[in-house]
């Protein structure tokens, strides 16, 4: 990215403004950057871990498939899944807060004795399955903000930075530049002038 800018004090000033404003925040995305590094890696452990345990809940009832079949869909159901947010890095992000099943007991009389406990394991693995999917979602969140966050550190730390430390060089070279030459004929004109007044002295 080619910095514009003007040979002069003015546009010196304002480089010099905005290369301090990235330098003061570049400390700050750096430390943005690495602390969603670790919440990314924590939510992916988690939904990682979720997983596990959903498989592992999944595995120890497939000897009941058979069971299963029977098994009446209607006496269970999820009814809402009640979220709140958290802010993490400036990043908000879902929190699981409650599940609510619905459940219909009105016709368990009339059905096998362990519907019960059936309806027990598809709540516990319901539960898990939803709280792997807010880790994920949260997983998601976080590391899209910690994209961007490298993006803005790269651009500052290898474009902007050097960009307006060379183009503050420039200015500083031609300004001074500028202030030898002037300094070179204010000298010539002042010798020039010495010369004309001892030859009209003569």
């Amino acid at each position: 990215m080619a910095i514009k800018f003007q040979y002069n004090k003015t546009a010196l000033q304002g480089l010099d403004k905005q290369l301090k404003v990235r330098e003061r925040a570049l400390p700050t995305l750096k430390n943005k950057e690495s602390a969603l590094r670790v919440e990314v890696k924590r939510a992916k452990d988690k939904a990682a871990e979720l997983e596990d345990d959903y498989n592992r809940q999944i595995a120890s009832f497939e000897n009941m498939s058979r069971l299963w079949g029977e098994f009446d869909q209607s006496l269970v159901r999820i009814k809402d899944v009640e979220l709140s947010s958290k802010k993490i890095a400036g990043v908000f992000t879902p929190v699981l807060e409650n599940i609510i099943f619905e459940t219909n007991t009105a016709n368990l009389f009339n059905q096998p004795v362990w519907f019960p406990d059936g309806m027990s394991i598809i709540k516990k693995i319901a539960e898990i399955a939803i709280e792997r999917e807010v880790f994920l979602k949260k997983m998601d969140l976080l590391d899209f903000a910690r994209k961007k966050t490298t993006q803005k550190v790269n651009l500052y730390e290898k474009v902007q930075i050097p960009g307006f430390q060379d183009a503050i060089r420039k200015i500083k070279r031609f300004l001074e530049d500028q202030d030898n030459l002037s300094k070179s004929a204010q000298k010539i004109v002042k010798d020039r002038q010495e010369k004309q007044r001892q030859e009209a002295e003569v």
